[in-house]
């Protein structure tokens, strides 16, 4: 009997995406202060000021998208921002909220580990690196969706 792979998953599948975009507040933030360019500038000359709120504008928005870390999960690999590890080498995987969140990112820490925190995400998701060749004891990613991300990277993948 021959085995169906039709629905086996690729490496490009992605199995789990997500941006960790910034928080409405923060929109809010790099809109008053390209207003202070208006502020700064009108005196001088109104349109000058108009000029350099709509520069301020678009270049603090490009550099928000643009930081903007994204979590992949395909079925071979692991991708936190601008790190990548093979999902063979990804041991357990928690999700924690509130104040076990917050014990996370601060008193239990371990300084090795990777982070790719976002202050105005609470949630975060550990994911353990059995890797003997790597220092880094695990992975620390904020994640607005924790436990949809934990069982991805806990689903089987394709070897």
């Amino acid at each position: 009997m021959r085995h169906n792979d039709s629905n086996a998953l690729r490496p490009t599948d992605i199995v789990y995406a997500e941006r960790l975009w910034p928080a409405f507040w923060m929109w809010l933030v790099v809109i008053g202060i390209s207003a202070a360019g208006i502020l700064i500038l009108a005196p001088i000359s109104i349109v000058a000021g108009f000029s350099a709120a709509v520069v301020l504008l678009v270049l603090q928005a490009a550099f928000l998208i643009m930081s903007t870390p994204r979590i992949e999960v395909d079925a071979s690999t692991l991708t936190v921002g601008r790190a990548s590890i093979e999902r063979k080498f990804i041991g357990s995987a928690a999700a924690f909220r509130d104040d076990d969140a917050f014990a996370q990112r601060g008193p239990q820490l371990n300084g090795l580990a990777y982070l790719c925190l976002r202050g105005w995400i609470s949630p975060v998701v550990r994911i353990e690196v059995q890797d003997a060749s790597d220092p880094t004891p695990y992975w620390l990613t904020s994640t607005r969706r924790p436990e949809q991300l934990v069982a991805a990277l806990t689903a089987s993948s394709v070897e």
